[in-house]
């Protein structure tokens, strides 16, 4: 084993000295006397490049928030460039100084760096471009920085050197051997893999929630095994194309799944949950449903969880498997006719053949309210100071809310009771003092519900 070590040890340091030499190199050739003056010339155009920004960034910015009517990708690369506006204006100067030196001189070793210096800050700015197509902060970041190390090394001349010295570093069991630079490989094929599964899956999905024929569903369905198929097979064509032997994994595949069995179990049942949901088509995107006190409509199904927005704004994520195991109220499954009703409560004096009529002609002319089916009320009780009644309509927009549309409701008979002198009874209360002149010894305050009087 010592043995072993000692090897791994001498072919890395002889990987470290031959990159370190290397540099070296590549450092001595810039001290020439022709070349160190194009990294003066460069740095003079970096001075002047930082001025410049400082000066437009301003301006730029105005200019930037004038422009509204814009459309959403345009204005999102504007202010990628004004983040990276020194950057962009280096990179513009030090092509237009490579420009001057080829029409000054005619040697191209005269404007050999300032070439290099122009092609890697021109690389830096579209890699940092390109990243951001990565929705991921810190995996877009990890892009950033692995491409522009390894741009930087190609065009200095020292990737091959680099290579030797990861695949250094390297891992021995028996005939397996990885090294640090089959494991960057490997992430780097199966990101790029992922990236494009990513792109592919949302041009597909766009295509197919744009299909009408297709129920929400289906859709969701369709997508949802497009995504793993697309993410699958990416993930084991990058680590089959840098070199890794995945008929080894089998048997430890099978024991992280039992393991993963048991300790996810939640997770796995909101999987299975997920697509249950959306094979038997109980809920889908737009529906109107209640479950507990959580009134909203479906915004999107994912692979864990319904996302559910409120009538105030709020968004409640909840357990795919809520939706299979508990009650579920939903409003608009099977048709998006829903009734609703409300409690009143007339004077004894006041005519209930009256009432009735004058209830279902508010209900009738209240917003949203259908006409057919029509506004029905029915007496329900006689109460201690009341008739009771119920008052029965129905809507067809759930999704508008239900207690706005109560309340519209109640303010429309509240409305037409006062114009015709129909009388609403609440209790009232009668206090008689102790000791009073006339009062019976021992009385107390007693609460007496009485009906109003009609005016």
């Amino acid at each position: 084993m010592d043995g072993e070590f000692q090897l791994w040890l001498e072919t890395w340091i002889s990987g470290a000295g031959d990159f370190w030499q290397a540099v070296v190199f590549f450092i001595e050739g810039l001290l020439l006397p022709f070349r160190l003056y194009q990294v003066a010339v460069a740095l003079a155009v970096l001075l002047l490049a930082w001025g410049l920004a400082w000066l437009i960034d301003p301006r730029f910015e105005a200019w930037l928030r004038s422009k509204s009517g814009w459309k959403a990708w345009q204005l999102r690369f504007l202010i990628l460039l004004r983040r990276r506006m020194v950057l962009a204006v280096f990179a513009l100067l030090i092509w237009a100084t490579v420009g001057v030196f080829a029409s000054i001189y005619q040697f191209p070793s005269r404007r050999q760096v300032l070439v290099l210096i122009a092609t890697i800050a021109t690389a830096w700015l579209l890699i940092w471009f390109a990243a951001q197509l990565v929705r991921n902060p810190v995996l877009r970041r990890f892009v950033v920085w692995g491409m522009t190390i390894y741009a930087t090394l190609h065009y200095l001349g020292l990737k091959d050197a680099a290579a030797d010295l990861l695949e250094g570093l390297a891992l021995t069991i028996g005939d397996f051997r990885l090294s640090a630079l089959t494991i960057l490989k490997a992430v780097v094929v199966t990101g790029v893999l992922i990236l494009g599964a990513r792109m592919l899956s949302h041009a597909l999905g766009r295509r197919i929630r744009g299909n009408k024929d297709i129920s929400p569903s289906v859709q969701e369905l369709s997508i949802k095994g497009l995504q793993i198929a697309l993410y699958g097979a990416a993930f084991f064509t990058g680590v089959k194309a840098v070199g890794f032997d995945l008929t080894g994994l089998a048997v430890l595949s099978g024991a992280i799944g039992v393991g993963l069995g048991f300790g996810l179990q939640k997770v796995v049942s909101n999987l299975v949950s997920g697509v249950i949901i959306l094979m038997d088509k109980s809920v889908k995107p737009g529906d109107v449903i209640s479950l507990g006190d959580t009134f909203g409509w479906i915004n999107t199904l994912g692979a864990r969880y319904v996302s559910v927005v409120t009538r105030d704004g709020k968004e409640y994520l909840i357990p795919n498997e809520d939706l299979i195991t508990g009650q579920v109220v939903n409003w608009s499954h099977s048709s998006d006719l829903v009734r609703l009703d409300l409690n009143f409560g007339t004077s004894y004096g006041d005519d209930p053949h009256r009432v009735r009529a004058i209830a279902i002609d508010a209900a009738t002319g209240a917003p949203r309210v259908l006409s057919d089916p029509a506004p029905v009320c029915h007496i329900i009780n006689f109460g201690d100071s009341s008739v009771d009644y119920v008052l029965r309509f129905w809507i067809r927009d759930p999704s508008g809310g239900l207690t706005n549309i109560r309340g519209k409701v109640y303010l429309a008979l509240w409305d037409a009771f006062v114009d015709n002198n129909i009388s609403i009874p609440f209790p009232q209360r009668e206090v008689r003092v102790l000791g009073e002149a006339g009062a019976p010894e021992g009385a107390a305050s007693q609460d007496t519900p009485k009906p109003e009087k009609s005016a």
